[in-house]
């Protein structure tokens, strides 16, 4: 099945299904003699596997990457890197009544129409349980970019109709890890996991809007014309289960705008040339700017809910489809990890590929 790489130089091509013995990871390209910590890797995954709070699905999984491949007495050696991430916790017997039936707004109709067979356990290939892997091969992305004086943060700005409105400069982000949600601002925090709460309890889900920001990322990082930074991070973002829209700097908003209001003006600051306002989230022209790169993903309702709903099965009959199983009232918390992960590939990829663009003289 082609579309399972991504990346140009550093690259991942991630495996496995949500109910199969393991899913993994293999990332090429990874410059050798990065020190690896184990410790990080573990971390990152915590972030994103079942079972952490109360407000995400109960499945637990210890999430544990095994590395295979491709590191040597703690560094990377240059050779392909293969993590492992073994099942745990699947009840596949869970998905028996719809073994034959389509859910709504899930993937089953299309992967069936596509491939002609597919894994219903979980949603097999489709599910969200394939991220650990892009999780995993993130944190060697950002263990690259720390050591170029770049990080990547992301928060929940909203869930529902409970939104975060400073921005976040106005924010701690040092803040985000400590509420279940993951929003920087703790007194919306307490609101969304309410909300989530009783949405939960009403067997229902919600959606909202995760916001990443990049800090130290250098001017020169994206490729024209049709690898510009900003495409390639909404790529890899919109290839997140459940993400639904990508908007950059002033995104929609700055459709509202004359040229002279969204205009980022440049100065010099002590020999450093910056803009005076960051409409752009960083990115011109496809390339980034030394700015902050700052962009929102949109992300809908999970489809699985515990209300009965109408549907067909694979002969066309009419049926009806009830949700079972562990389930996330709410992506959003999850989502964060994942969102910072497909960033860091992106600008650690484009970093890599920044060294091959100029002549070195001297």
């Amino acid at each position: 099945m082609p579309g399972n790489t991504f990346g140009q130089i550093f690259r991942m091509t991630t495996f496995g299904e949500s109910h199969g013995p393991a899913i993994g990871v293999i990332i090429d390209g990874c410059p050798a003699g990065l020190e690896v910590d184990e410790n990080f890797i573990g971390a990152e995954l915590d972030r994103r596997r079942p079972g952490q709070s109360a407000i995400v699905t109960q499945r637990k999984e210890s999430d544990r990457a095994e590395i295979l491949s491709g590191v040597f007495e703690g560094k990377t050696t240059g050779t392909p890197i293969a993590l492992l991430i073994r099942n745990e916790d699947a009840h596949s017997n869970d998905y028996n009544h719809i073994a034959d039936k389509f859910r709504p707004s899930h993937a089953d109709f299309t992967y069936f129409m596509k491939y002609g067979i597919r894994d219903y356990r979980g949603g097999g290939r489709s599910s969200a349980r394939e991220t650990a892997a892009r999780v995993a091969a993130g944190a060697f992305a950002k263990m690259f970019l720390k050591k170029q004086g770049i990080t990547v943060q992301a928060y929940v700005s909203r869930v529902g109709e409970l939104e975060v409105k400073k921005s976040f400069e106005e924010l701690d982000l040092s803040a985000i890890e400590t509420t279940p949600v993951r929003c920087p601002d703790l007194e919306l925090a307490d609101e969304m996991e309410a909300l989530i709460r009783e949405v939960r309890k009403a067997g229902d889900t919600i959606g909202g809007v995760v916001t990443c920001v990049v800090t130290g990322c250098p001017p020169g990082l994206g490729e024209p014309v049709f690898d510009r930074l900003h495409a390639d991070l909404g790529k890899a973002v919109l290839g997140i289960n459940a993400c639904k829209g990508f908007e950059i700097g002033s995104g929609f908003a700055g459709a509202g705008l004359r040229g002279s209001a969204h205009n980022d003006l440049f100065y010099n600051d002590d020999g450093v040339i910056r803009t005076r306002t960051n409409h752009s989230g960083g990115v011109q022209g496809g390339i980034s700017n030394g700015m902050d790169i700052v962009f929102r993903a949109a992300f809908k309702p999970v489809a699985t809910i515990i209300p009965a709903q109408e549907s067909v099965n694979e002969a066309g009959q009419s049926v009806v489809v009830e949700g079972r199983g562990r389930h996330d009232p709410c992506v959003l918390p999850r989502a964060v990890p994942i969102v910072e992960a497909m960033a860091a590939m992106v600008l650690a990829d484009h970093f890599l590929r920044q060294q091959t663009s100029r002549m070195k003289n001297g």
